[in-house]
């Protein structure tokens, strides 16, 4: 099965890692035998995280090295129509998302993929995302 991750499950990994396993690595060592996959948008968020830390320089050679280890996905055109309809939907019914989430929301709904994250709330808003949570 394909997963996709958020960006808070990646982050939680790179804390975990430098401390102690938690939630995140036991999340992934179930899902040992999926394919996780990233979109875009995530690496984005994860080089922004990058150039903010007190290390630029680790940090975004963390990010990259993790790009690799965990595919990037790059969404097609498709993506703007759904992205267009699911922000329809959500403001018709009085909900905010922010732009980056619905992003990272619709690639994932787009590869039929669920999408891992700690931030349930955010991502459950949108219709037809399937969401696991640690």
């Amino acid at each position: 099965m394909i997963l996709h991750v958020d960006t808070s499950f990646v982050v939680d990994l790179f804390r975990e890692r430098r401390s102690a396993p938690g939630p995140a690595t036991s999340l992934l060592d179930r899902h040992l035998a999926d394919e996780l996959q990233m979109s875009l948008f995530v690496a984005c968020e994860l080089h922004v995280g990058a150039a903010r830390a007190d290390d630029p320089e680790t940090e975004a050679l963390r990010v990259r090295d993790t790009c690799v280890t965990i595919p990037v996905v790059t969404p097609g055109e498709q993506l703007a129509e759904i992205y267009g309809r699911l922000l329809a939907a959500l403001q018709r019914a009085g909900e905010t998302i922010a732009t980056m989430d619905l992003l990272i929301g619709g690639t994932a709904l787009l590869a039929g993929a669920p999408l891992i994250t700690r931030n349930r709330r955010h991502f459950e808003r949108i219709p037809g995302l399937r969401v696991v949570s640690y």
